[in-house]
């Protein structure tokens, strides 16, 4: 929107000044989510680089890069026992939303068995860190990485073991915690939040070696956003054909999460919801995201009509979760 100055007027130049600094601060914050995206998808397009390099950034960056985000995150961010509350809630959330797509399964998904996993979860690793920290700075991750924590919870104890169980049939519990425990996203916030509780981030940084360890993940941190950014717009393919099938999943979760992404944080603020506007801000993002990235990875062989659909719908919903996120972060630029 133009400003209108009065001839004279002092206050409607400042005003004016105001608006336009603000415009261009979310002008800057969302051109580079843009153009990576669209740099990623470019270089699908004119086949700069092989899928098979895309897969080896992608293990770069969930072994390497967003472990070190996610454990300097915790390791600095300000814990409060009141946290827990937000951990069981999301928790919570995420077991609901498989329930409502098992109960939707027949009437909006019947055909496609992998419709409930659909429902439930959110890609917070390899998209809601990259958009959170691009848009409010990667120093304040630690407010999604709690809203996060109980998302992982259920993704691993929970999520997981029922993709595998249909995968494969019964899975034995001592397999699941193994592969928690060996994940390197859990083993760095395991420590990070060690660290936090024994209040050894001031001694970690001034330490001689430690100190040299926390720059360097400050630094492989760095390239955490831009690599996330670059796979996502590379792995954005819809299948024309398939569209008109993937809008029905991605109109019938958002018509179920995008009110609880509007009025859950505001009612979670204060005295269970800490980090101010910020971890309001996080909570949203995490609740529009789309379904969980690994979803195919786990998927049973020789499926790939429907393999075909569930990566129709990963896309679709990136699409609009970005969308979403840019006209959150324009009304909300904190």
């Amino acid at each position: 929107m133009a400003c209108i100055i009065w001839p004279g007027g002092d206050f409607g130049r400042s005003a004016c000044g105001r608006h336009n600094a603000v415009v261009a601060e979310i002008v800057n914050r969302v051109l580079p989510i843009l153009i990576l995206l669209l740099v990623g998808f470019g270089m699908r397009r004119i086949r700069f680089i092989t899928r098979g390099t895309v897969d080896d950034m992608r293990k770069l960056v969930v072994n390497l890069a967003l472990p070190a985000v996610l454990f300097t995150a915790f390791l600095e961010v300000e814990l409060q026992s009141s946290d827990l509350v937000t951990v069981v809630a999301v928790f919570v959330i995420c077991v609901v939303l498989f329930i409502v797509g098992k109960l939707f399964h027949n009437r909006f998904g019947s055909g496609h068995d992998y419709f409930p996993f659909l429902m439930t979860g959110f890609e917070a690793g390899m998209l809601g860190i990259s958009l959170f920290g691009t848009a409010y700075g990667l120093d304040r991750v630690g407010h999604f990485a709690i809203v996060d924590l109980g998302h992982e919870l259920f993704i691993w104890f929970v999520f997981l073991a029922l993709l595998l169980v249909k995968r494969d049939g019964i899975r034995k519990p001592a397999d699941l915690l193994r592969a928690f425990i060996s994940s390197p996203v859990i083993i760095a916030i395991l420590t990070g939040i060690t660290g936090n509780v024994l209040d050894l981030a001031d001694s970690f940084a001034e330490w001689p070696i430690t100190g040299g360890l926390l720059n360097t993940l400050g630094v492989v941190a760095g390239l955490t956003v831009p690599l996330i950014l670059l796979i996502v717009g590379y792995g954005l393919h819809l299948d024309l054909a398939g569209i008109r099938e993937a809008v029905r999943p991605v109109l019938v979760r958002l018509l179920v999460v995008a009110p609880l992404a509007v009025l859950l944080p505001p009612i979670l603020m204060g005295d269970i919801l800490n980090g101010g506007e910020y971890a309001e801000a996080a909570l949203f993002t995490l609740l529009i995201l789309p379904p969980p990235f690994i979803i195919p990875l786990y998927m049973k062989p020789g499926v790939e009509d429907e393999r075909r659909y569930v990566n129709n719908v990963l896309s679709l919903y990136t699409v609009v979760s970005i969308a979403v996120f840019i006209v959150y972060m324009t009304v909300n630029p904190l």
